[in-house]
């Protein structure tokens, strides 16, 4: 089980990224402030759950969630500061995005620049940890999951309504064919040698 909150006092919000190693497509952060002794049996890092769990759970965390703020950094974003720099910008925009103001952020990972005086901490595997972090995850991958099945329907070459951008075979196969998209990383090794 999860660990609820951090701090028995303070408005904690929990802070994690989804798509830093897709092809295409922005990096998106989520940051969720849920109650202070919330628990849930199936919450977990967005990883460890199916496609199902993970859109059963982003309905219940957005009708649980005291505050949720959703932050996204481009692809060219990303080709212009690198994707380290950028999921920390898009973190900082979930942040900025939240209606209801922390007083204490939990980052999922080791780096993070905050551009507020809220204090945080950054938390090695925290969306394993506490329940905030992990609900940041499960409402990050959902939020980009279906951006990209968005995206699909525009660029339909691609599979992003399965592979959501990751670097899959089908993918590598089909910049190949078709090129690349104005939603691709050109910072990122786009073409791959293709074998059986």
């Amino acid at each position: 089980m999860l660990i609820p909150s951090y701090t028995d006092l303070l408005i904690e919000a929990g802070i994690d990224e989804a798509g830093r190693g897709c092809l295409a497509g922005p990096v998106v952060a989520a940051a969720v402030i849920l109650p202070k002794n919330y628990t849930h049996p199936l919450l977990n890092d967005s990883k460890k759950l199916n496609y199902r769990q993970r859109e059963k759970l982003q309905i219940e965390i957005e009708r649980d969630a005291f505050a949720i703020g959703i932050g996204l950094a481009s692809a060219e974003e990303i080709d212009q500061i690198n994707i380290l720099q950028a999921s920390i910008l898009a973190m900082n925009r979930a942040v900025a995005a939240l209606p209801l103001p922390p007083e204490l952020l939990l980052i999922d990972g080791k780096f993070f620049s905050k551009e507020s005086a809220i204090p945080y901490h950054c938390i090695v595997k925290g969306d394993g940890l506490y329940y905030s972090i992990a609900a940041a995850s499960v409402i990050a991958k959902t939020y980009r999951d279906h951006l990209m099945q968005e995206y699909a329907e525009q660029y339909p070459y691609y599979g992003w309504q399965q592979n959501v951008g990751y670097p899959t075979k089908f993918h590598y196969e089909a910049i190949a064919k078709h090129g690349v998209t104005p939603l691709h990383r050109r910072s990122f090794r786009l073409f791959a040698a293709i074998t059986d």
